[in-house]
């Protein structure tokens, strides 16, 4: 390895250092009360050293969120080849919670932690609507093809309405797994059989019957 190669994976460790320990303190913290100085004291760096790769607070959870949610994307299109468009709805939404449950912090900050949802990076942009690099853009093809081959109940005809329900009904079990997980008050049930049961519940509710059902 070169100097200039070696360079630039010192460059990316650090941005990578950076971006790790912002989505810590944003998550713990909350994003109004995290200063970049307070960032770079959690790597121990300069404030300096972090405007080297982020202008400002805003571009840095801008690049933290085209990240993760690129993470999240990657996850779920590993079963784009399934060809069963009702089969890989079920498998979409244990994949969401699976992602929840490997990546907890990245899920608590993009889906429980408020933030300002400006400046996200033009690389980013270019994948919206791309079901292979856009998670929800992947989760409304699937719906889409299931209307389209006529798979879902008349009624559920609308895509979009589809796609926010199964996403809403899915995260309402993770994030409040991942919330109330020690709460003692409830007698919870295993995660995964919370999951599944919605999941169940979701799709059967939105499929027409198998026939001889």
């Amino acid at each position: 390895m070169g100097p200039t190669e070696r360079r630039q994976r010192e460059r990316e460790e650090v941005r990578t250092r950076i971006l790790d320990a912002a989505r810590e303190l944003f998550v713990s913290e909350g994003y109004d009360a995290v200063t970049m100085r307070r960032i770079a004291e959690r790597i121990e760096y300069s404030p300096t050293a972090i405007y080297f790769h982020f202008k400002d607070k805003e571009a840095l959870m801008g690049e933290l969120c085209a990240v993760d949610f690129y993470t999240l994307a990657v996850q779920l299109t590993k079963i784009a080849r399934l060809d069963d468009p009702v089969e890989r709805l079920r498998r979409i939404g244990h994949a969401y919670a699976d992602f929840a449950a490997e990546f907890p912090n990245h899920y608590r900050l993009m889906f429980m932690t408020p933030h300002p949802v400006g400046n996200i990076p033009d690389e980013a942009m270019q994948r919206r609507d791309n079901p292979e690099e856009d998670a929800y853009a992947f989760l409304k093809s699937t719906v889409a093809q299931a209307i389209a081959e006529k798979r879902l109940r008349p009624e559920h005809s609308d895509a979009e309405l589809v796609s926010q329900t199964m996403w809403a009904g899915v995260h309402g079990v993770v994030s409040l797994n991942i919330a109330k997980e020690c709460d003692p008050w409830v007698e919870w049930r295993p995660i995964k059989k919370r999951v599944t049961t919605m999941i169940d519940i979701l799709v059967d509710g939105l499929a027409k019957a198998k026939r001889g059902k």
